[in-house]
């Protein structure tokens, strides 16, 4: 009679039930078992997009696709021509799940409740026999005469043919991971808002520019996006993928540097100061500090010329060389200074992980241990906010979950 193969999963989030039904899909014959530490399933799912969960995005070009992953871009390449936003869809649909896309790009099942995916993925796990065993972390691994010998939390032992490591960000797995040779490149947070803790713009929080240009001057990174100014200091898509690009650099500062807004990106400098002359010869009598001559809210322009020093009864035909120019700059080159940052919602996701250099994404195989696989966030891939990070998780755990089904 021949050996039933054991393929043990670590870790009941999105990455590995996609990977473990993956396997036991292509290959009905294989034992597959989940492995969770604590009692309750795909927790990130359930509070993703505020309880929604934020599934994919609607981006079906994979070249287009890696711009949003500033770890991974170049190894997800190869990836997305397998498995895509497009097979996310097709996956959910043919089990019963309809997603919509909002205006963003930003896809959720149309029931608009993360229970609809939770409820899924416990259907199908159940459909192809997955046995899934909670309350049981796995505290050590080794590796026996082609086995994976592993040490639950309970003290029981389990010995698998091969295993997916699909564990998120997980400090013990890491040990482990280190001692069967791996490097893992030390977690550090992604995905966070700057907080700005002498921000004259406090009092404004809740108002937002449709576009900014922001810039860390540091490590000359910037991004051009919505801004939202906050009773913290800023947030919104420029801000997060700011803080994604950024996240190694920014942990290295102690999230301390300074950070350069341009409210005005597509005004050049000439346009910007032919505008404000072109105000104020037909304005003349009007207040600098009234309606703003630029698109910009009119609290914003208030505060600016508070900030900038401009006096209350001061009119347009008044205003001097000097002022003009402050008015340029702040328009142009706001100063502020971030000091530490807030994670955003729902989202904790971090940059670090398993060497992506050790992995071969055409399986999702360990280079270094045979019947070793990865999947999800314990790899050192991130992406920006927006479904990416669980796109990341589908494609690697499926392209896992169909690789561990080969005998």
């Amino acid at each position: 009679m021949s050996h039933i193969k054991t393929i043990a999963v670590i870790g009941g989030g999105a990455a590995g039930f996609f990977g473990a039904i993956a396997c036991a899909e292509a290959n009905p014959h294989c034992r597959v078992i989940i492995l969770e530490k604590v009692r309750q399933l795909l927790a990130k799912v359930r509070i993703s997009g505020g309880g929604r969960c934020n599934v994919t995005h609607a981006c079906f070009d994979p070249a287009a696709l890696v711009k949003n992953y500033p770890r991974g871009n170049k190894e997800l390449r190869s990836a997305f021509s397998r498995f895509q936003p497009q097979d996310t869809i097709h996956w959910f649909e043919k089990n019963g799940v309809t997603l919509k896309v909002e205006e963003d790009g930003r896809m959720f099942p149309i029931t608009d409740s993360s229970e609809t995916i939770i409820a899924c993925l416990l259907e199908q796990a159940r459909k192809h026999h997955v046995e899934i065993w909670t309350e049981r972390g796995v505290v050590n691994c080794e590796r026996k005469d082609d086995q994976y010998v592993l040490t639950l939390s309970n003290e029981e032992i389990l010995v698998c043919d091969k295993l997916l490591v699909a564990s998120g960000s997980a400090p013990k797995v890491a040990l482990w991971l280190q001692k069967l040779g791996h490097t893992v490149v030390p977690p550090v947070p992604s995905l966070f808002t700057f907080n700005i803790p002498n921000s004259p713009l406090h009092s404004l929080a809740g108002i937002s520019v449709p576009k900014a240009k922001l810039t860390l001057e540091t490590c000359s990174l910037q991004q051009t996006g919505p801004l939202l100014i906050t009773h913290w200091g800023f947030s919104g898509p420029a801000v997060l993928k700011l803080s994604a690009w950024g996240a190694r650099d920014l942990f290295a500062q102690n999230y301390r540097c300074p950070l350069k807004i341009n409210w005005l990106p597509d005004v050049s400098a000439e346009e910007l100061k032919q505008q404000l002359s072109n105000y104020r010869t037909s304005h003349p009598t009007r207040l600098v500090s009234g309606d703003p001559p630029v698109a910009i809210p009119k609290n914003l322009w208030k505060a600016f010329m508070e900030m900038i020093g401009v006096p209350p009864e001061l009119r347009w035909t008044a205003l001097s060389k000097v002022l003009t120019q402050k008015i340029l700059d702040i328009l142009h080159q706001s100063i502020f200074q971030i000091d530490g940052k807030s994670t955003y919602k729902d989202e904790f996701v971090t940059s670090g992980g398993v060497k992506l250099q050790e992995v071969d994404f055409k399986t999702m195989q360990s280079r270094l241990c045979p019947g070793l696989y990865f999947a999800g966030e314990v790899l050192d891939i991130d992406g920006v906010t927006g479904g990416f990070n669980f796109q990341n998780a589908w494609t690697t755990s499926w392209i896992a979950g169909n690789a561990m089904a080969q005998d």
